[in-house]
């Protein structure tokens, strides 16, 4: 606080040292021009200034100074008396004494001893004399002495001896600042743009010959211009705390007309952004604030009555990031209700009702950016129109920039905003399209990619009649820039280049015909006959003098249809993404005994070994293999499979081991032979009541026994599974810590015909169940981090999930008997290593389900 004190205190001094200067030069024309009403009020305007800023800093003797020559001014202003040559030696001489206090000001950081209460007297009694009568009160002299006027003189400026020496004595702050108007900084920044156009265009030239002259030159030129870029830069630049000083009177005057308690909290306000971004985001930030104060902070009562202090918190958080900068306005308020903002979504027709029973809560939260949109119950002089997020949005959007909100229901809310750090030299990426060329803005990519030969075919499909590409297990959707410029496709090429843009909180591939490089581009705006191309941010000139385009990323993907069509399409494919997850499994295939054809899902597999026979030793009656500095018990799945087959007549050497393992426990089940690894879906299933098997399948058109894993482990390490616990769910949704433990419930569940989505904690189940409809939760008893309880408290408050039926896995049978004496949250609790008791649980809570009865009463059975 003391800095921006220090800093506050310096910008006074320069500027009252100008506003000194000027007084100067206006008096002693003042003189010349008595009845100068305009120059009157112009000197009036300053001392008004110089006494309104140091009241604030709590300068008394100046502000008792200049507020009696103020008054006496106000006089003259007005026309109540007129101007004589002893009232302008008075005000001189305020001047000089005002020069002195802020001498003493700026070396010591205090006024001085001197208070000046002579001079202030003449003042008052001058501002009290009757007209006509302050020659004689204002001739008292002030200890700084100054000549009497010369009788021939008519209004001229006494001689000034010591005074006028002071005078000419320059400020060191005032010395080290210059005021340099926004308008030649403009001009100067406009000029650094055709610079770097020509800098451009010289290393183009350069390029395109070989000369080591010019080349030493160019890249020269290229430094120097940089530099010179980057300073006149900084001279634009300005801490974002100009915006936010105002700030705190909002939040305290938003306060006192709401009746809450709000305490402001601000971090990085030294962050620098250019001036042209500062003035765009003021209103947009104050309504943010305002909307923090309204919606989100709640009364005093309310709070206490939810367990917080009566004293809301509104922080706002400012710092760079990636070339960007990031401005956090967060409350700890009750965030935003989801089930309001549906039904009013509803009632305003921005929404059908089954549209809204689809929506995540993200993107219902994010209705609340509609125009028209409010869900104040009344409308007042601070809310309820339903005007102001919507405009935040479009301005913030219009700047290149982005807006997200992140709610926690009962706990808060944060607006996050992305913001370029200038608008008036970018890097671009430049492409071509329908034989132009075009600038897509680098703040927006996020990933090229190139498809190959067959490889558009496989990876390029269609959703909904839209265009999608596989990308890294999710669907993307397309636009292909020729179509939506109507611009004419060149022939077939042999390659797809994709340029992956992000617009708003959505991705999708522009299609283009060709990508060629990066570059530094100066933006320079359209003209007013082509401000209605939505699809156009701007223009810039490339290195061969030919203009190109810059293309408005978020115009592009409305105009194509990408996001602005329906969500049913993203949510259609983010189904079609789950079911692939869910269909399509990774299998390790391999040979045991007369089993010539076994199956484990290779997500359960650590590592596949080989170990020579002498190396087997036996530790309990067991065999063990000396393995990464451990002992690693190993398990033979013929024996286990085939317990009363004779041993292998010549068992292979070395043995093939598959290694499995959950944090520091490890077990080598070795087998007669590794076949291969599969990757399909698993369509056709048989059970089998088999010890060590699960059932059947076909897999790669061949039947295939999948091994119990729960069996293996049990006959090879007893104490496998104490201590740990899963969950899983007819579309179950399994959330457990131990990825290996997610696993091998998986297996079981989808072995048995079910659905299977995966979650290893609170947040993800949540993200999961926001996602995809999930019929039934099975978690693990000891779920991070707070255990099931937690989660299932927050499907409680949920209306959608809150008759979703939860199975408990417990790591033990006491724990079992505990949870049914104690808990109402969950409809059965089985023991993790009980598969049959599970799969029974899971069927009966899908049972009920089918039949639309209530769920089963609390079980906890003992296997």
């Amino acid at each position: 606080m003391q800095d921006q004190d220090h800093d506050v205190i310096r910008e006074f001094l320069v500027e009252s040292h100008e506003n000194l200067s000027r007084l100067d030069q206006e008096l002693v024309e003042l003189e010349q021009r008595p009845k100068d009403a305009v120059l009157l009020a112009s000197i009036f305007r300053t001392i008004h200034t110089i006494k309104g800023t140091c009241g604030f800093l709590a300068f008394s003797t100046l502000e008792a100074i200049t507020h009696q020559a103020e008054s006496l001014l106000s006089q003259l202003r007005d026309g109540q008396r007129e101007l004589n040559p002893s009232l302008v030696t008075l005000i001189l001489d305020t001047v000089d004494a005002t020069r002195k206090v802020l001498a003493s000001i700026e070396t010591t950081g205090e006024e001085g001893p001197d208070h000046f209460e002579e001079l202030t007297e003449r003042l008052r009694a001058a501002a009290q004399a009757p007209a006509g009568n302050e020659s004689q009160m204002a001739s008292g002299r002030l200890h700084v002495p100054v000549e009497a006027p010369s009788n021939n003189a008519r209004f001229e400026h006494p001689e000034v001896t010591k005074p006028e020496e002071e005078a000419a004595k320059s400020s060191a702050i005032a010395d080290a600042n210059i005021r340099v108007g926004v308008g030649l900084l403009d001009k100067l920044m406009d000029l650094v743009g055709e610079l770097v156009l020509t800098r451009n265009q010289i290393l183009q030239f350069n390029n395109e010959r070989e000369d080591a002259a010019l080349n030493a030159t160019s890249q020269r030129l290229n430094l120097i211009t940089t530099e010179l870029q980057e300073g006149v830069m900084k001279t634009r630049m300005q801490p974002i705390g100009m915006v936010w000083n105002k700030l705190p009177r909002v939040v305290r005057d938003m306060s006192v007309a709401l009746g809450k308690q709000i305490r402001l909290e601000m971090d990085g306000a030294g962050t620098e952004l250019d001036r042209t971004i500062i003035e765009a985001i003021k209103d947009p930030l104050v309504h943010l604030v305002r909307n923090a104060c309204d919606h989100g902070i709640e009364p005093p009562d309310a709070r206490v009555r939810a367990g917080k202090p009566a004293q809301g918190r509104l922080t706002l958080r400012a710092y760079h990031e990636g070339g960007q900068v990031n401005i956090e306005i967060g409350d700890d308020g009750a965030g935003v209700d989801v089930t309001r903002v549906k039904q009013k979504a509803i009632e305003k027709g921005l929404l059908r009702p089954e549209q809204a029973g689809k929506l995540s809560d993200r993107e219902a939260v994010n209705l609340i950016f509609q125009a028209g949109f409010s869900t104040a119950q009344t409308v007042t002089n601070v809310s309820g129109r339903g005007v102001g997020l919507d405009v935040v949005k479009s301005h913030i959007e219009k700047i290149g920039g982005v807006v997200d909100v992140f709610s926690r229901p009962g706990e808060g809310s944060t607006v996050k905003l992305k913001i370029p750090l200038t608008l008036a030299i970018i890097p671009g990426l430049v492409i071509t399209s329908g034989g132009e060329r075009f600038v897509i803005p680098q703040v927006s990519l996020l990933e090229l990619i190139r498809l190959e030969g067959d490889t558009r075919e496989k990876h390029i499909e269609h959703v909904h009649g839209t265009p999608v590409y596989r990308r890294r297990g999710s669907l993307l959707p397309i636009a292909y820039l020729n179509e939506v410029l109507g611009l004419s496709s060149s022939e077939r090429a042999e390659a797809v280049s994709m340029v992956v843009l992000q617009a708003e909180d959505r991705q999708f591939g522009l299609v283009v015909d060709g990508i060629n490089d990066t570059q530094e581009i100066v933006v320079k705006p359209l003209g007013k006959q082509l401000k209605g191309l939505t699809v156009y941010a701007g223009a810039t000139i490339m290195g061969d003098g030919r203009v190109a385009l810059i293309l408005d990323v978020l115009g592009i993907g409305q105009r194509s249809g990408v996001l602005a069509e329906s969500r049913e399409p993203a949510r259609a494919a983010a189904e079609q993404k789950a079911q692939s997850e869910i269909e399509q499994q990774r299998l390790l295939l391999f040979r045991a005994g007369s089993f010539d054809r076994l199956a484990v899902p290779l997500s359960l597999v650590a590592r596949l070994e080989e170990f020579p026979r002498p190396a087997i030793e036996y530790a309990g009656g067991c065999q063990v293999v000396q393995y990464r500095n451990r002992i690693l018990p190993l398990v033979s799945l013929r024996a286990v499979l085939e317990s009363g087959a004779p041993d292998q007549d010549c068992p292979s050497d070395p043995a093939q081991v598959i290694v499995f393992n959950d944090g520091d426990r490890s077990v080598g089940v070795m087998v007669d032979q590794i076949l291969d690894v599969a990757e399909e879906a698993v369509t056709v299933r048989q059970k089998t009541g088999r010890k060590g098997l699960l059932g059947s399948a076909v897999v790669g058109k061949r039947v295939t026994d999948f091994l119990d894993l729960n069996h293996v482990l049990c006959v090879a390490a007893e104490n496998w599974f104490q201590g740990d616990a899963s969950n899983a769910g007819k579309s179950i949704l399994i959330v457990e810590a131990s990825a290996f433990l997610r696993g091998l419930i998986r297996t079981n569940l989808d072995m048995a015909g079910y659905r299977v989505r995966e979650a290893a904690n609170l947040d993800e189940a949540i993200r999961v169940l926001e996602q995809q409809p999930v019929d039934i939760v099975v978690a693990a008893l000891d779920l991070p981090p707070n255990g099931s309880s937690a989660l299932s408290a927050a499907m409680r408050r949920r209306p959608e999930w809150c008759k979703i039926p939860i199975l408990e896995l417990a790591g033990s049978a006491g724990q079992v008997r505990t949870r049914a004496s104690q808990s109402a949250d969950f409809q059965e609790c089985q023991m993790k290593l009980d598969r049959e008791a599970m799969l029974e649980s899971v069927a009966r809570l899908a049972s009920a389900l089918t039949s639309a009865g209530a769920p089963p009463a609390l079980v906890g059975e003992e296997k």
